[in-house]
């Protein structure tokens, strides 16, 4: 996790890299800005934090890329939050609201009972 006063929020930015990373191949500020609903200015302070902790390189043209410290806690979390969403959906809840559940639990829950629940879908056919 994250060394932050806020690691859930550091997880989020990190997370959001990953997901935007997905869809282009050029991520900058403004573009985490736009998806997060922050200031450019918050980002800008968040970026370096994640900079001057190893989790993040950016280069000189601006583009921000995950090393592979970032990486990995970045698709841990997005993993979290995939395997959670189904879950939350699989017992009948809707596709916006398991999003938005999953969102908060995902930085939250501890290793043991996400595993426990992730094999338990896995058992069921639920994933």
């Amino acid at each position: 996790m994250p060394n932050s006063k806020n690691p859930e929020s550091m997880e989020m930015y990190l997370e959001t890299i990953l997901k935007l990373r997905q869809n282009k191949s050029y991520v900058r500020s403004i573009d985490i800005a736009s998806e997060m609903g922050f200031s450019k200015p918050s980002v800008s302070i968040a970026m370096k934090g994640l900079r001057e902790n190893g989790y993040i390189i950016t280069e000189n043209d601006g583009n921000i890329v995950l090393t592979d410290k970032g990486m990995d806690i970045a698709s841990g979390i997005y993993e979290r939050h995939l395997v959670l969403t189904k879950i939350f959906e699989n017992l009948g809840v809707s596709h916006e609201t398991a999003e938005t559940d999953a969102c908060r639990v995902e930085h939250f829950i501890s290793e043991e009972t996400f595993n426990a629940l992730k094999k338990h879908a896995e058992k069921y056919g639920e994933l």
